[in-house]
């Protein structure tokens, strides 16, 4: 899994106040949908006073509405998600489970904002033909955190495929851990499902006694 730094990180973006020069940027609708994603954020995941399940359950709409699941699960597992001994059922299975994960561990952070702001430094054309936002996080006191979106655009919505943090991408960091675990399990994502369960359940139980 991610580390915590990168882990808090890369939250604090979703949810921070979002500025912007609005100078030449290549597409500056894109800066519109950061700003739109944080702002919701703010207003209600990191709402003061929610009960962890009302917080995780405001979370998960805003991940599903703003973050490319399905994509980003092709991201993550890479060759064995087009891999013939991969069926689409696991493949269902995988995406809901790593949603269920992030949902977990995401949404219980959200009680630590702490009036944090992420500025827009540039927003380019991708090499994949995606948009790469280029961010950072200011933080009082503390050097600010560079922070990149990777964002895609289908008609007229935009969707998160990845972020970096430092340079430390979310999707290749999980792809490192999840292959590793496929591989230690006979190279079927059977044992990663397994232990995306068992990751699940952990969670649950740590929820209930924080």
């Amino acid at each position: 899994m991610l580390s915590r730094r990168h882990l808090l990180a890369a939250i604090v973006s979703t949810f921070a106040l979002v500025s912007s020069p609005a100078s030449a940027f290549a597409d500056p609708a894109a800066g519109d949908f950061i700003t739109k994603l944080a702002d919701t954020a703010m207003t209600t995941v990191a709402a003061k006073g929610l009960s962890d399940d009302e917080r995780a359950k405001r979370f998960r709409t805003l991940f599903i509405d703003n973050f490319d699941l399905p994509e980003i699960g092709k991201l993550v597992l890479a060759r064995h998600w087009s891999a013939p001994t991969t069926t689409d059922e696991q493949r269902t299975e995988f995406v809901r489970l790593f949603e269920e994960i992030q949902v977990l561990t995401w949404a219980r952070r959200f009680k630590d904002y702490s009036g944090e702001k992420l500025e827009i430094l540039a927003i380019e054309p991708g090499t994949t033909g995606d948009l790469q936002v280029e961010s950072r996080i200011k933080r009082e006191k503390l050097d600010p955190i560079m922070v990149g979106w990777r964002v895609r655009k289908a008609g007229a919505i935009y969707r998160v495929l990845d972020i970096k943090v430092e340079g430390a991408s979310m999707a290749q960091t999980h792809r490192a851990e999840y292959s590793s675990v496929i591989q230690a399990n006979g190279g079927t994502v059977d044992g990663l499902l397994a232990a995306m369960r068992k990751k699940i359940t952990q969670l649950q139980a740590e929820s209930k006694t924080n």
